[in-house]
């Protein structure tokens, strides 16, 4: 066969494949369908554990053989899925309705994760079995082919009630996100209700009944009047706040209690608020705490932070509302599958999808039950008619040679070859004309059914199946009689399954915070060699002030309400409130400053630590590895970014000495070949943060700046370089951009 060459634009075939992966993701992953509230892989999961028979009332089975199956017959993207999956639908503190029972470690609220499918085990839900599962030997939703087409698995799940609104949904998809919050049973089964006997419904008439969103981890929703407008677009972001209690402590003080937090603080979250509580003590915008304990348990959440006796409670839950995510946004996107596509809906919208596909699946479960009950009805017909001619029938059958022709008379009449007692029978036989259905009832129908009780059972049988296939023609002709059994399911549901609300909705006001002002006062950043800082008071100081000089790298005179400076070698500057640093005792170790700027020990490290305050005043020179020197205003680092380039450097070039201008007259460059050279600073220009800066000292091939000294000119310095005392008027005075001299050493 001669082989086809297919041209095409690279544009196209890479626009076209991302368009398929695209939907792929959206259609078959990541977005739940409105139907039934779920993703594919929940969707196939339940179905698995329904066809392996997991169900309530059997035992527990293995994960790992839930996980399997479901990857082997109809999820074919990985077990770790599949398994995260399987996991949230039984996690009670993120489902409003959990559809799994988990039977060992499946996680908990502070993020710890479940343990492996090998440990632990699951089965159904009983609502899942009632509400999600039940009919689908009826026809009731459609089955298509799994991935390899070896199997047939449901488009959706026949589910009773707004799942998508009772249990929510979060997913990312390509160029899209769907977030759903989880809302109260019985509220959504009440609206439900309402519609069906109402559909010209709106949403604010439907939030009569569904108030906002119910959280699983309760709390307190505090833009109520916002909430409209959120459900009528499907679009916006819900205010929430942890419930907090106050209790009295031990000697007077007072313990404020967290029982219920917000709904985006559950997982890792949680350590991250109290590590934040903790920041807050440290930097002293919070002296009124005295300890914080994590008292929660299986039986809830239970925060405990014991304050002082003096404390301003009312300011200080404010500050946790402003500081920390005790108040927290829930943005909802209320995204799905509607018709095969995505599509944002408002609450009515969900909710007429629902009811939409409840008519659809329940017309197919009748449309089948009907069927059924017709059939049952001709068999049943045809067994009574034989009984009340069962002597015909038993001479007929004795009479004929095999089935065949038995089944031909009483179907067609056709008596040939069969050999009667009289010609009265066998005109009598002539007329019988049974259907198929019913000739086959009759050849396999045993004898004990001729016992008088049991013709009456069957007659009895025969007046039930004609009562089912009135009902039954009546809920499919009447609208109305399909409303009524729907609702009656639904009423069902919330009687058994319905449970009070835990989230309130209110309307409070934002959160005012007053922050308590810092007296002002003169301390000292002190910072070792190995990069702990911490600052001391200046009485501390002055009665250490050998010590410090002695262990510090770095001592700065600085307000504490200001910030320090650190510049690094890479050209980058780092600031950070003094108000971060701890204040501590001489023996105190202090933190890294890692931890309070963006700066790493990995990448660089440090040539300065100064004042803001200070580089407002006088000026900075920079002196690099590759000899460019420059001075720059110290009022361009007068900045509020924590973070910026200092200094433009060239490729490899590295800062060997920041310092402040003051009273210094002569820099002396020093070369690692042994080469010095001192001139004037007044010969150095002053450039902009931005600018690389002017050669200061000519160097040999392969050398480089290696140290920087500072003189002046009333009494020459003594400098130290490689345990050598210099003094610095030996020194030869030339240019800026010259050699040096070369001393002699040792």
């Amino acid at each position: 066969m001669a082989e086809k060459i297919i041209k095409s634009e690279y544009s196209e075939v890479m626009s076209k494949s991302f368009v398929d992966y695209a939907m792929s993701v959206i259609i078959a992953r990541a977005l739940p369908d409105v139907r039934d509230g779920l993703k594919p892989v929940q969707r196939r999961v339940l179905y698995d554990m329904h066809e392996l028979g997991i169900k309530y009332d059997k035992p527990f089975r293995k994960s790992a053989r839930i996980v399997g199956d479901t990857m082997g017959k109809y999820h074919p993207h990985g077990d770790s899925s599949i398994y995260d999956s399987l996991v949230v639908m039984t996690q009670d503190f993120k489902k409003g309705m959990p559809l799994v029972e988990g039977h060992g470690n499946f996680g908990n609220i502070e993020g710890d994760s479940a343990a492996a499918m090998r440990y632990t085990e699951a089965r159904l839900q009983k609502v899942t079995q009632e509400a999600f599962l039940a009919d689908l030997d009826k026809d009731i939703v459609d089955f298509v082919p799994n991935f390899d087409e070896t199997e047939k698995e449901p488009s959706v799940l026949p589910v009773k009630f707004p799942n998508i609104l009772v249990n929510g949904s979060e997913g990312i998809a390509v160029g899209m996100v769907t977030s759903i919050p989880p809302h109260n049973t019985g509220e959504v089964i009440d609206a439900t209700l309402a519609y069906l006997n109402d559909p010209t419904l709106e949403t604010k008439d439907l939030m009569k009944y569904i108030k906002g969103p119910d959280f699983p981890t309760g709390g307190i929703v505090i833009n109520e009047d916002e909430l409209l407008q959120i459900y009528e677009t499907g679009t916006g972001k819900i205010k929430i706040r942890g419930k907090v209690e106050v209790e009295k402590g031990k000697n007077g003080k007072t313990n404020l209690v967290i029982t219920e937090i917000p709904y985006p603080m559950i997982g890792a979250n949680i350590a991250k608020f109290l590590s934040d509580i903790a920041a807050l003590y440290e930097s002293k915008k919070a002296p009124d705490i005295v300890d914080i304990t994590n008292q929660s348990s299986k039986e809830g959440i239970r925060i405990v932070i014991e304050l002082k006796k003096d404390c301003d409670i009312e300011n200080f839950k404010n500050m946790l509302y402003k500081k920390t995510r005790l108040e927290d946004t829930f943005g909802v996107n209320m995204l799905a599958i509607s018709k095969g596509r995505p599509e944002t809906l408002s609450l009515k919208d969900i909710i007429k999808n629902c009811v939409e596909f409840s008519y659809e699946f329940n017309k197919r479960k009748y449309t089948t039950l009907l069927a059924k009950e017709e059939e049952k009805r001709e068999i049943q017909e045809g067994l009574i008619k034989a009984c009340n001619v069962i002597d015909l029938i038993i001479e007929i059958l004795r009479g004929s040679k095999d089935r065949e022709m038995a089944k031909k008379c009483l179907v067609e009449g056709v008596t040939d070859g069969i050999r009667f007692k009289s010609k009265e029978s066998k005109i009598m036989a002539m007329q019988l004309m049974f259907s198929e259905k019913q000739a086959n009832a009759i050849l396999e129908m045993r004898l004990y059914k001729l016992i008088g009780l049991e013709i009456d059972a069957l007659i009895k049988d025969h007046d039930q199946t004609m009562a089912n296939i009135f009902k039954y023609e009546d809920i499919l002709e009447r609208q109305s009689s399909m409303t009524q059994v729907i609702c009656e399911e639904l009423r069902a549901l919330k009687k058994e399954y319905a449970k009070p609300r835990k989230t309130v909705i209110t309307n409070e006001n934002e959160a005012v915070y007053v922050e308590k002002k810092i007296e002002e006062m003169d301390v000292y950043v002190l910072m070792d060699r190995f990069g702990y800082v911490k600052a001391v008071d200046t009485a501390t100081y002055e009665r250490n002030i050998e010590t410090i000089k002695e262990e510090s790298k770095f001592t700065i005179l600085c307000k504490n309400t200001g910030k320090v400076c650190l510049f690094s070698d890479n050209g980058m500057l780092y600031t950070a409130k003094v108000t971060d640093i701890p204040m501590g005792k001489i023996r105190d170790k202090g933190i890294p400053i890692d931890n309070i700027t963006s700066y790493t020990s990995n990448d660089s490290s440090i040539s300065l630590l100064c004042s803001q305050s200070d580089l407002n005043l006088f000026r900075l020179i920079f002196v690099t590895k590759q000899s460019n020197i420059k001075v720059v205003d110290g009022g361009e680092f007068d900045v509020t970014r924590k973070t910026i380039q200092a200094t433009k450097l060239l490729d490899d070039d590295r800062i060997v000495n920041i310092s402040i201008l003051n009273e210094q007259k002569n820099i002396i460059l020093v070369s690692n070949d042994g080469y010095f050279l001192k001139f004037p600073i007044e010969q150095i220009p002053e450039k902009k943060k931005g600018a690389v800066g002017v050669r200061g000292m000519k160097l040999n091939k392969g050398a480089s700046v290696d140290k920087v000294f500072y003189s002046g000119n009333a009494i020459e310095s003594v400098i130290v370089y490689n345990e050598n005392e210099i003094s610095a008027s030996k020194i030869k005075l030339a240019n800026r951009d010259s050699k040096g001299t070369k001393l002699r050493l040792g």
